[in-house]
Order: structure tokens, then C-alpha cells, then sequence
């Protein structure tokens, strides 16, 4: 007999969230820029003089526009690089696209009213995975543009977009790589460096201001898919009211009683038919 799972409390999920929590793998990276230096040296395997932490959290292009809020987005001293860096534990069926967008509303925040677009900067977007999200079998998939017919060209626009994917590192040549993506998944340090880490997410566990905003994050969530759902049984009650207005199937109190709307709802989808 299957047994019932129980849903942990915000407490116990605050307790039991390791690094591929990205709400502790934020706080630990942005609070730590020299171990989010190290961190992109290991994972795009050249080395970085410094970075400077982003203090924007979000970036907004309009009003009319969505926003982005990135993770971890850094600089590079010489500011001809950007970093994007962000943990994403579940397949949320978008991460391609999000990519997408994300370079979009980057190269726009950094290419201001006048500059030419050879001063663009070159960025490197990354997200670490747990799961493989292409199916392939690969540790890491890295994407950049290149010519269909003749894949040898590049176009040379200067974006990376890389995916690394924890469940699969064993198949990585890179110890440190493969030391690190293995702490994402298995929450134990096997290097000097996953030590560190692995430090200070004891360190963030510790930290009750962290604590209450990530109680106050969780419930936003909670609320937001609340939301999300009321909203999606609203709009199949109105559609189906619609239907059986349209095919005049029910007085307005009994459309109003089958779907859960308010009879002067009904009314109100019968007079705009």
C-alpha cells in the first residue's frame, strides 16, 4: 500500500534545502562575489580577474514589458562580460525560451540610447540543472549561434548559453565541474572548493533574517500558484457558462449553480453575448 506523502512545512523545507535550493544558492553566490568568481571559472573553464555584483535584482525594460529577476548577474572587471547564473532544480518546460528572453533584456539593459552594438558585451547565461532537460545524456550542453548550412561558421554575436545538468556530471572530464554538481544533487563536498560552499549553506541555514525571507519568499509562491489556479477554474466556469448561454441549455440560476458563478455573473456574460 502506498503511503501518503506529507508535505513538509516551511520550516522543515528551510531546514532540508540544500545548494540546488535557489534561494540558498542566491544568497550564498551574491553575498560571496569571490566564491561566484570561482564558481564561473570552473564552470566556463577560464579564469576571471573580477566581478562586480549586479545591485539591480530586476531589470525592467518598460512598464509594458516583463521583467527579469536574475539570480546571480555579475560583471567582469574590464565590463566587456556578463554573468548570469541560476540554479533550477525542477524542469519547468520553459528554460530554452527563458534563456531566450533573458538575453534579450540583458543586451537591452546594457546597450544605452547612442552606443553603437559592437559595444555590446559578451554574456554568458548558465543554468545549473538537475535534471536533464534535453534528454540527451549530456553533462553539459553549451549553445552558441551557428550557420545551418555550414556549421563551421559562427555568427560571432558574442552570446553563450550553457546548461549544466547535475544528474549526468559523473560524465564530466572536469574534477571541479564534476565535484560541484555533484554537491548540487548528493549535499556533500568532495573538494576544497564544495567544502567552502558547503559551509556556508551551514552558515545560511543559521542566518534568521535569510530564514524569514525565505518564509515570506515561499508563501508569495504559494499564494501567486493559488492565484494561478483560482484563476484557471474561473475561466473554465465563464467558458462554460458561455456554452450553455449559447446553447440556451438552463435558466441564468441554473448556469449560475453548475459552474460556481454568481447569478449576476450569468447575467453579465448573457448581456455582452
Amino acid at each position: 500500500m502506498n503511503e501518503i506523502k506529507k508535505e513538509q512545512t516551511l520550516e522543515e523545507k528551510w531546514q532540508n534545502a540544500t545548494l540546488a535550493n535557489n534561494f540558498i544558492f542566491y544568497k550564498i553566490m551574491r553575498h560571496n562575489p569571490d566564491v561566484c568568481k570561482e564558481l564561473l571559472e570552473i564552470l566556463l573553464e577560464f579564469k576571471i580577474e573580477r566581478i562586480e555584483m549586479s545591485q539591480e535584482e530586476e531589470i525592467n525594460i518598460d512598464f509594458d514589458s516583463k521583467g527579469v529577476r536574475l539570480d546571480v548577474y555579475a560583471k567582469d572587471a574590464d565590463g566587456l562580460k556578463v554573468y548570469n547564473i541560476e540554479m533550477q532544480a525542477a524542469d519547468t518546460k520553459e528554460l530554452p525560451e527563458r534563456s531566450r528572453y533573458y538575453q534579450g533584456v540583458i543586451d537591452v539593459d546594457l546597450l544605452k540610447s547612442g552606443q553603437k552594438y559592437k559595444d555590446l558585451k559578451t554574456s554568458y547565461i548558465i543554468f545549473i540543472c538537475v535534471d536533464d532537460i534535453f534528454k540527451e545524456g549530456l553533462a553539459k550542453y553549451t549553445f552558441e549561434n551557428l550557420c545551418s548550412e555550414n556549421p563551421k561558421i559562427k555568427l560571432g554575436d558574442r552570446t553563450f548559453k550553457y546548461f549544466f545538468i547535475s544528474k549526468n556530471c559523473a560524465k564530466l572530464f572536469d574534477e571541479r565541474q564534476k565535484a560541484f554538481l555533484r554537491m548540487v544533487t548528493e549535499n556533500r563536498a568532495t573538494d576544497k572548493f564544495t567544502g567552502r560552499v558547503l559551509e556556508l549553506l551551514r552558515d545560511a541555514k543559521r542566518n534568521t533574517q535569510w530564514r524569514k525571507q525565505y518564509m515570506e519568499w515561499e508563501r508569495e509562491k504559494t499564494y501567486i500558484r493559488e492565484d494561478a489556479i483560482e484563476e484557471g477554474r474561473q475561466a473554465k466556469a465563464v467558458e462554460a457558462a458561455r456554452n450553455m448561454l449559447n446553447l440556451n441549455v438552463g435558466t441564468i440560476e441554473q448556469v449560475a449553480q453548475i459552474t460556481g458563478l454568481s447569478v449576476e455573473q450569468v447575467l453579465q456574460l448573457r448581456q455582452k453575448r
